[in-house]
C-alpha cells in the first residue's frame, strides 16, 4: 500500500459547479485509479451524525489522501463529502464481473489483531468479495456535524458481481451475519450502489 495513504472518496454529486468541477478533476488524475456514479444508503444511526447527505455520489479510489483532502476542500459542499483513508488491507483478489456493490461497516469494539485476523478470515471466504480493509473517516463540508461520528474502527468491502444490488445487500448482510458468529460486532453505516463506471 502506498505511504502517501489509499483510499476512498464519497463527494456529493448535486448536478451543480463544484460536483461538475470535481468530477472533470478526477477524470483527468493520475491520482484517482477508479471513479463511479453511485447511490448511497444510510443506516438510520446515521441520522445524527451526517444530517446533511446526498442520495447520488461520485466514489473514487485515490492513491494519496493528503492531496485528496486538500482537493476536497476547495470544492466543499452543504452535503458531507467522505474520505475513507485505508489503514491496512484484509485481502484483494481478481475476481469475474465488475464492482457494483461497496458496503462500509463500524466495529463496535476496540479491535484485537485477533478480532482482525477473524474478520479477515470470514470476509476471505467470500467469492464476491474483491477487496476489503481497515479505513478511518474524515468528513468536509460547510457545516460541522453537531455530533463526532464515534466509531474510528471501520470495515470497507468491494464486491463485484452482476447481480442486482439488492441481491449483493443480502450477500454483504450473510457475510455481517458470519462475522458476527465470530462473537465481533459489525454494523453497516452505508451501502453503495454502482450505477456507473466514470474512469
Amino acid at each position: 500500500m502506498s505511504t502517501l495513504g489509499e483510499g476512498y472518496v464519497c463527494a456529493p454529486y448535486l448536478h451543480n459547479h463544484p460536483s461538475i468541477e470535481l468530477k472533470e478533476m478526477w477524470e483527468k488524475s493520475k491520482d484517482v485509479d477508479d471513479m463511479y456514479f453511485v447511490t448511497a444508503t444510510f443506516s438510520d444511526e446515521c441520522d445524527a451524525y451526517f444530517p446533511t447527505r446526498s442520495n447520488h455520489y461520485i466514489l473514487a479510489r485515490f492513491k494519496n489522501a493528503i492531496k485528496m483532502k486538500k482537493e476536497i476542500e476547495k470544492y466543499k459542499q452543504d452535503k458531507h463529502t467522505f474520505v475513507f483513508t485505508m489503514d491496512g488491507e484484509l485481502f484483494q483478489r481478481d475476481t469475474d464481473g465488475k464492482l457494483n456493490f461497496v458496503s462500509i461497516y463500524h466495529l463496535d469494539y476496540g479491535q484485537s489483531d485477533e478480532d482482525i485476523k477473524d474478520v479477515a478470515s470470514v470476509i476471505a471466504r467470500r467469492e464476491k468479495v474483491r477487496r476489503a480493509g481497515l479505513v478511518h473517516l474524515d468528513l468536509s463540508s460547510n457545516e460541522d456535524p453537531k455530533f463526532e461520528f464515534p466509531y474510528k474502527n471501520l470495515v470497507v468491502l468491494e464486491v463485484s458481481s452482476d447481480k442486482s444490488h439488492q441481491s449483493d445487500n443480502k450477500y454483504c448482510e450473510k457475510t455481517r451475519l458470519d462475522v458476527s458468529r465470530k462473537g465481533i460486532t459489525m454494523t453497516n453505516i452505508v451501502s453503495l450502489s454502482v450505477l456507473d463506471k466514470l474512469k
